[in-house]
């Protein structure tokens, strides 16, 4: 024993004896409900208790109470542990946490939850964790009310906040049952029992021999892997220097290092270990300590040991855990952090390819853990849905979490997962639910198939095996598509960036270009699988996920590059369709720039009703992807719909722009038909070259009230005096479905209205023949958005009878101008009458709008710089994702065809495209106008004399004449087999049979008049 200062001593013995209310000694020193308030520096509130008696005070089993300042019930904190409080020694119970402050409280072995008020409320120490009752209650060792409280020893204290505190006078020893007299409202300074000792002087002046305080806490862990903790004990005026072990430890505990006190005062500690082998069980544990005075101090506490579940056997081997609901203890190394918690998985796992190893931990904010870190937790299993609390998709594919986690203990750091290859062709339908929360490596390659939502939740989806079509693009509705349907889900994924932000900025997944089609293919990723909504709409399906351990090293490939213009050629007339996405001239705002404000739909007109552009800003936007796309397609017809429905006034502003484009008078509008355009807020419409096209017959629409937008038609007529007609359509959508059942609900391959769309195509039938007589023609096109894909019931009562043909298949079965849902299909089609079908040389889609990203198109909503904060803002002037529908472009061979007879002819061509063949003898040719193709099909065809041939634009046809001689080169012009000489202001063609190697000599063919050599001797003049 310390023999303390003379002055010390002194002090002591004229010090006031302390008045000791308490029965025990034990009072409440301290009193704080400002915590986490706003200015406050502590976090949370806490009651702080002091032993102010001269020997130890067991007070376990007790608690701290709290009720409101007029409150009459009171909230209970029972003091946890076994806890023995030393002769001036402090204690904190720390309560409810605020959303302010910097500090956290210092903690005792026992905390609670209460949310103190700040300024006014009454504390108790009570001797047991029975409430107390009423706003004045009896049976509490010590009462503390401050501010205004209606219950009080003596008078409450003032008034507390979040930067004051009331704490007990004399560091805790003063106590005379009025609260106003033994506290001081000021500086908050919370004490624990690790603080120093505060002996009380007992009047007499001799100096107390202080006790060791052990503070040996009970303890829970988990078997399974191994772990540490620590117990410690101190001594006010001596040196705790040695721990002993009393009666003997269970297998599997052991005592680690012991660190002897340093000073007096100072807590030596005793570290005690705990193996992975460790029975699940309760231990308890006796420790003595030993100080440099020869006292001792003993203390027991418990060692709760949890069974530890494998995270395989939470996640059980089927759709949901068989431990749904349960609390359990389990570990793992983290693999993937987010917002709200994050993903981790079984070191070993199980050798069970139907049980994932992996799992995701909801925290709900943004956890605290790292990559890598081996921890240890306690939580509920939980089947979360991702959708709505009906969706059936969403509650069969419901995900196995951990929620509420405790006890997040880390056990080791630098821990790494080895992924698990996957791939999606080989495997089972619903077959990544075994992978759930696991690491993975998709193989590749793996196809980008919508992008969507790409730039709103930062999704794309994914296939294995190339495109995904949709099934009734390319199979009849039934089992078979059905089939297809299923095999596509099978070997699709959602590529998810992970973040529960929308309009992530910056955009995932792009290329130095800003895009992502689809189409383009990523070799591999590796990732975690979860499973969540593929739609905006939490209604709508979900997929399995994958979300890239790293975002920023999925790099896609460009196999689906951008194409700057149709890649078509041939015929010598070009017809077009282009969904114009809702384009209106009227905003929703209630501007215009042409006609006037509102639109119409029904016979209503309000700014509602109008479905474009909101502002100036986006129309323009609008206007000169819209401008672009149409010139890039530059066809001599294009049928148009999605356009406002105000007369003529929306299509002429927009012809009038493409003219300023392109060189005024190249288009111009079809006229209003006197049938109308419905009442719907969107019509079809028709622009046409006058400069290469004139009408013929009058413009008509079918105001048939089965129509959801009436059918338009037009003749034409080609200088060459050909003739043909268009008809524009617009079907039924497949969306905003019927209420109840029948046949036009959805059947889940059709879509909705599918029995409306079937008589809408029956009726264009009916109406095609008026179509013919009035253009004079039995050659039509049929063109638009016919909101059916290939396959489908109305396409089939179109062409079934062959009547009607689809050119767009008959070129290509698996074209597409619509992806939706992660396949692709064909909505737009572009069909021609029987007659005409073989005049078709090419039909096809220009993939420049289904396989582009829709963050890329004209509006301004979430992107930056016209919002605050969202994605960025992508958008060019430029064609692509101009509309949510790929242009349908169709090439026509309209000639006219002039044959001679076997004798010496004269043949005068039209105004327009003519294919003129002489035949055998010396024959005068003249094109006079449009393109000409003069035929040649054997040397019996020499000597003509073409009297008006312009290189560049006309064409020498010898295909047949090649062949004839057995000439088959891949470039006749090199090999010398066709030559040119000249003859004065004339150009001599000449055929040599066996080419300039040969022997034979060259013979003339025909003579073009006013050709030099130099012009005509190029492969575009000529047709081999």
């Amino acid at each position: 024993m310390k023999l303390r200062p003379l002055v010390s001593l002194l002090a002591a013995a004229f010090a006031a004896p302390a008045v000791l209310a308490s029965s025990s000694g034990v009072v409440i020193s301290q009193v704080y409900g400002g915590g986490g308030n706003t200015g406050a520096t502590y976090k949370q509130d806490f009651i702080e208790l002091f032993n102010a008696g001269s020997a130890p005070v067991n007070i376990t089993g007790w608690s701290v109470q709290y009720a409101s300042a007029t409150g009459t019930s009171w909230q209970v904190t029972p003091i946890t542990g076994s806890v023995t409080l030393a002769a001036g020694q402090y204690y904190i119970v720390r309560q409810a946490a605020g959303t302010g402050g910097t500090t956290d409280v210092p903690t005792d072995s026992t905390t609670g939850s209460i949310a103190m008020a700040a300024a006014s409320g009454k504390v108790a120490l009570v001797k047991s964790s029975t409430a107390l009752s009423g706003a004045a209650p009896t049976g509490a060792e010590d009462l503390v009310s401050y501010g205004s409280a209606s219950a009080t020893e003596g008078t409450p204290t003032a008034v507390l906040s979040a930067t004051a505190s009331a704490s007990r006078n004399g560091n805790g020893c003063t106590d005379t049952d009025n609260n106003s007299a033994d506290f001081t409202v000021g500086t908050v300074a919370p004490r624990n029992s690790s603080a120093p000792l505060n002996v009380c002087g007992g009047g007499g002046g001799t100096p107390v021999n202080q006790p060791i305080v052990p503070n040996c806490p009970d303890v829970t862990a988990a078997s399974g892997s191994a772990s540490s903790f620590t117990v410690s004990a101190s001594d006010a005026d001596s040196r705790v220097n040695a721990v002993s072990v009393v009666g003997s430890l269970p297998a599997g505990i052991t005592l680690g290092d012991f660190v002897a006190a340093s000073a007096d005062g100072v807590a030596a500690t005793q570290s005690i270990n705990l193996s992975a082998g460790l029975s699940a069980g309760a231990y308890t544990l006796s420790l003595k300590w030993d100080n440099d005075e020869a006292q001792t101090a003993s203390c027991s506490f418990k060692v709760a040991v949890s069974g530890l579940t494998s995270i395989p056997a939470i996640q059980g081997s089927g759709a949901t855990s068989p431990k749904a609901g349960a609390t359990v203890t389990t570990s793992g190394v983290v693999t993937k952090l987010t917002s709200t918690g994050f993903y981790m998985q079984d070191p070993v796992g199980d050798n069970d390819p139907t049980t994932s190893d992996g799992i995701f931990v909801y925290t709900s904010t943004a956890p605290t853990v790292l990559v890598g870190q081996l921890v240890r937790l306690s939580a509920t299993v939980t089947e979360f849905n991702t959708g709505a609390a009906g969706n059936s998709d969403t509650l069969a594919h419901t995900v196995t979490e951990l929620t509420s986690p405790t006890g997040i203990t880390v056990l080791s750091s630098g821990n790494s997962i080895t992924p698990v290859e996957v791939d999606l062709t080989t495997l089972a339908a619903d077959g990544l639910e075994a992978y759930e929360g696991m690491v993975v490596t998709l193989r590749g390659p793996l196809m980008a198939q919508q992008n969507y939502f790409l730039g709103r939740f930062g999704q794309a989806t994914l296939a294995a095996g190339g495109r995904v079509y949709t099934p009734t693009n390319v199979l009849r509705p039934g089992a078979d598509a059905l089939a297809l349907k299923a095999d596509n889900a099978r070997r699709s994924v959602l590529l998810d960036d992970g973040s529960t932000a929308q309009n992530p900025n910056p955009a995932p997944f792009i290329g130095a270009d800003n895009t992502l089609r689809a189409g383009d293919t990523v070799e591999s990723i590796t990732g975690v699988v979860d499973y969540g909504l593929a739609t905006s709409s939490n209604t709508g399906f979900g997929m399995y996920k994958i979300v890239p351990l790293d975002v920023a090293a999925v790099s896609f490939a460009r196999t689906n590059p951008r194409v700057a213009t149709p890649q078509v050629t041939g015929g010598n007339v070009r017809i077009a369709s282009a969904n114009v996405l809702n384009f209106f001239t009227s905003f929703t705002n209630g501007g215009f720039v042409t006609g006037t404000a509102g639109c119409s739909l029904g016979g209503a007109t309000s700014n509602s009703n109008c479905r474009g552009a909101d502002n100036l800003t986006e129309f323009n936007r609008q206007l000169a992807k819209t401008v672009a796309e149409l010139s890039a397609l530059n066809a001599d017809v294009v049928g148009l719909m999605e356009i406002q429905n105000s007369g003529n006034t929306t299509v002429n502003y927009l012809v009038s722009q493409l003219n300023a484009a392109m060189g005024a008078g190249t288009y111009a509008s079809v006229p209003m038909p006197a049938q109308g355009a419905g009442t719907d807020a969107i019509r079809v419409a028709m622009i046409y070259k006058p400069g290469k096209l004139t009408l013929n017959g009058a413009t008509i629409s079918d105001a048939d009230s089965v129509n959801s937008r009436p059918p338009l038609a037009q003749g034409f007529a080609l200088p060459n005096g050909e003739k043909f007609a268009v008809v524009v359509n617009h079907l039924k959508s497949k969306g905003s479905c019927p209420s109840g059942s029948g046949a036009d609900a959805d059947d889940g391959l059709q879509g909705c209205w599918n029995a409306l769309r079937v008589q809408q195509a029956n009726r264009l039938k009916t109406f095609l023949g008026t179509v013919k007589s009035t253009a004079g023609t039995n050659d039509v096109v049929l063109l638009g958005d016919f909101n059916s894909y290939a396959k489908e019931d109305p396409i089939a009562a179109l062409t079934d009878d062959g009547s009607i043909v689809d050119m767009v298949g008959a070129f290509d079965p698996l074209d597409y101008s619509y992806v939706f849902d992660g396949a692709s299909g064909r909505l737009d089609h572009g069909f021609a009458t029987a007659t005409l079908a073989p005049k078709v040389v090419y039909a096809t889609s220009w993939h420049i709008n289904a396989d582009e990203p829709t963050f890329i198109d004209y509006n301004t909503e979430f992107k930056v710089p016209f919002a605050s904060t969202g994605s960025p803002d992508f958008y060019t002037p430029t064609p692509y994702r101009s509309s949510d529908h790929d242009p349908m472009v169709m090439g026509l061979n309209l000639v006219k065809t002039l044959t001679g007879t076997s004798g010496n002819d004269v043949i005068v061509g039209t105004d327009g495209d003519d294919v003129i063949e002489g035949g055998p003898g010396r024959d005068t040719l003249t094109g006079k106008g449009g393109k000409n193709q003069f035929v040649y099909s054997s040397m019996l065809d020499a000597g003509d004399t073409i009297t008006d041939f312009v290189p560049g634009k006309d064409t020498l046809v010898l295909t047949k004449l090649l062949a004839s001689l057995g000439i088959a080169s891949a470039d006749p012009l090199a090999a010398g087999y066709v030559t040119c000489t000249t003859s004065g202001a004339n150009a001599i063609v000449n055929i040599d049979a066996d080419g300039s190697a040969g022997p034979q000599r060259a013979r003339a063919l025909a003579q073009l008049n006013n050709v030099s050599c130099a012009a005509l001797m190029s492969a575009t003049n000529f047709k081999f």
